[in-house]
């Protein structure tokens, strides 16, 4: 009978310890690094970083781009789906052949949106052109960083994979210095095409713990000055507040 009681408890207490452990083995947990450079054929010339911190299902994302449309509201994004190639988009995912890329025509390289980087509020899909809550790029800069935001285990897990992509929206196609034209956007006709088309993309990827270099202009296969993002991504925020990302904003021929 005692022998008996001991299997029991034992068989018992292995049984309880068992959910714990797979909910550590399958929970995600990593840091990925970005470098963001210009999208094809629209025009922009800038550059970034993204650093996204994961624990469980709790993200930390911290951003820097310049050379992006100055004092306008730039959405931003972490887009991830199953069936996408988990890549930026290129010049031949220009659908119509108009010579731009909008964001409905990228989404078969980077997917649908999973995280909106706003600043405050919510963080969700349903915020994705919440343009009063982004970043408004004074200068052409954004220094971006967010934590506590709640992801699904298939997202944390994704982007830990290093098949997330991060775009930052919002390019000039004419050189006018402000979101127009006569094209309006595929994800919101009240806005003009402008304001919602690509400008900025990069795979999330894992790093060497410690520090991630990336270009300061161009795209960010280039040999250019590096730039290191440590842990907490402060070096980060401080050069692009520094003006250490010498970028341009470039525009696309009309």
């Amino acid at each position: 009978m005692r022998t008996s009681l001991k299997i029991a408890a034992v068989t018992f207490g292995a049984a309880a310890l068992l959910p714990l452990s797979m909910s550590s083995a399958f929970a995600a947990d990593g840091n990925v690094n970005a470098n963001l450079a210009p999208v094809a054929l629209n025009g922009v010339q800038g550059s970034g970083t993204a650093m996204v911190q994961v624990k469980g299902t709790m993200i930390t994302v911290t951003m820097a781009a310049s050379g992006l449309l100055a004092d306008s509201p730039h959405a931003a994004h972490i887009h991830f789906g199953a069936a996408a190639r988990h890549e930026c988009p290129v010049a031949a995912d220009d659908a119509n052949k108009d010579g731009q890329l909008t964001t409905t025509e990228g989404g078969a390289a980077y997917g649908p949106i999973v995280v909106s980087l706003t600043k405050t509020g919510d963080t969700s899909p349903d915020s994705a052109l919440a343009v009063d809550r982004f970043d408004t790029a004074p200068g052409g800069k954004i220094a971006y960083e967010r934590g506590s935001i709640t992801v699904s285990p298939e997202v944390a897990q994704a982007i830990v994979d290093g098949k997330s992509v991060v775009v930052i929206h919002g390019v000039d196609h004419n050189n006018d210095g402000k979101y127009d034209g006569t094209a309006m956007s595929e994800l919101d006709p009240k806005l003009p095409a402008e304001a919602t088309d690509p400008a900025l993309c990069g795979v999330l990827k894992a790093a060497p713990v410690g520090a991630m270099a990336t270009g300061a202009g161009g795209a960010a296969s280039s040999d250019t000055t590096p730039v290191y993002l440590f842990a907490g991504g402060a070096l980060l925020l401080a050069a692009a507040g520094t003006g250490a990302f010498a970028a341009r904003r470039g525009h696309a021929k009309v």
